[in-house]
């Protein structure tokens, strides 16, 4: 669902149409046509190793957004948190998964009534557990919510990441069977996601976890089955692994999500020959404000940008005026030559940051601009609204 130019503050409306050398600052740009280089990768990645692909809209946000990446292929998209899966719905997304344990009674109660509300469109709600107690209350909450569609549950096992999950084996099928035994629950597989693997920075490093994390998964289903129990999927997988577990044989569907806009951190690992060539899609427009003959100050601090996975690249800037961002605070970035040759942009000068971290600086914006024919020469084509940003709950 596209922002329609009477839902647009005023001075956002007046954007469209613009030259990028006009947007002002600071701002946070799509280059639409790099993300939809990225879309299009992806797309034909899956397609290729015949998995599922279900993209990861905690880091875009935007109904918008994933309703275009349905149109290439994606199977629905997964988020985070109860509120995320309200709000992209609200915008006409019907098929979500919150990849993530709910425990607290009134969440949970929305979710049974997401639950029902998407079952109601031909759509439908997933859930992940990690305990009895969770799989309880679920199914307290989807009686009290008087819905008898019921909810898809998957069993998270921690294959690697040392944070949510049982451990692989008989604890996942235990919880399994609690989840076949209650009526409104339905046993929808494993969810195995090895976060941590994403981010290491060698290509054997992440093949190497990723073979565990497999195993892992590939040893639960096994055991789950020869117990009587169907596990009709194992999904799991991010940007900076897909490769290995679309090539398991093991995963069927992968959560990927920060292909479609790369930032810095992901930018950092060495590539596998095998991955998709994905592009920076995602940018921070600002402007010098302030010279010093040792360092120049842009306007875009770390409340237009996420800083937990590291500052920006300055992005597009020949060698002999490369640049280093340094944190300047809530509302400035330090900007110094990145070498004794290379000379310091003049006052006024509009530049161009990769974030270290995509989802958290999405979370920053309540827009997203998005410009057609690159970041030297485009226009504003449409303005993006971020449907969840400041969705925790």
């Amino acid at each position: 669902m596209r922002s329609t130019p009477e839902h647009l503050p005023e001075h956002l409306r007046a954007t469209v149409g613009l030259r990028v050398d006009l947007i002002d600052t600071p701002a946070l740009v799509v280059d639409l046509d790099a993300m939809e280089r990225n879309i299009q990768r992806m797309a034909e990645f899956a397609h290729k190793h015949q998995v599922r692909w279900r993209p990861h809209a905690k880091m875009h946000k935007s109904a918008e957004i994933a309703l275009q990446l349905e149109k290439a292929g994606a199977r629905g998209h997964c988020v985070q948190k109860v509120s995320e899966a309200e709000a992209l719905a609200a915008g006409g997304v019907a098929d979500l998964y919150i990849s993530n344990e709910v425990l607290g009674g009134a969440k949970l109660l929305r979710a049974a009534r997401l639950a029902a509300q998407l079952a109601a469109r031909g759509g439908r709600l997933a859930i992940a557990v990690d305990s009895e107690e969770g799989i309880t209350r679920l199914s307290e909450a989807m009686r009290v919510a008087g819905s008898d569609a019921g909810i898809d549950v998957f069993v998270e096992i921690d294959v690697g990441q040392g944070r949510c999950g049982v451990p692989p084996g008989p604890a996942a099928l235990a919880l399994a069977q609690a989840v076949a035994a209650q009526p409104r629950l339905h046993f929808a597989g494993l969810q195995a996601y090895h976060g941590s693997a994403q981010h290491l920075r060698g290509a054997a490093e992440r093949r190497a976890a990723i073979a565990h994390a497999v195993q892992a998964a590939a040893d639960t289903r096994a055991l789950i089955e020869a117990a009587g129990l169907p596990v009709p999927l194992v999904t799991g997988s991010g940007t900076g692994t897909l490769v290995h577990e679309a090539a398991s044989g093991v995963y069927g569907e992968l959560q990927a999500g920060s292909f479609l806009f790369m930032d810095a951190d992901y930018a950092a690992n060495e590539r596998e020959g095998a991955q998709p060539a994905f592009e920076h899609a995602l940018f921070v427009k600002t402007q010098v404000i302030s010279a010093r003959p040792t360092h120049v100050v842009c306007d875009a601090g770390h409340k237009s940008h996420a800083v937990d996975s590291g500052m920006p690249l300055v992005w597009g800037l020949p060698p002999e005026r490369a640049l280093r961002y340094a944190n300047g605070g809530d509302e400035h970035g330090v900007l110094h030559a990145a070498g004794p040759k290379a000379r310091l942009p003049a006052l006024g000068r509009m530049l161009w940051l990769v974030p270290g971290h995509c989802d958290p600086t999405v979370n920053l914006h309540d827009y997203l601009i998005g410009v057609r024919g690159g970041l030297a020469h485009g226009v504003v084509e449409r303005i993006i609204r971020v449907d969840a940003r400041g969705a925790v709950t």
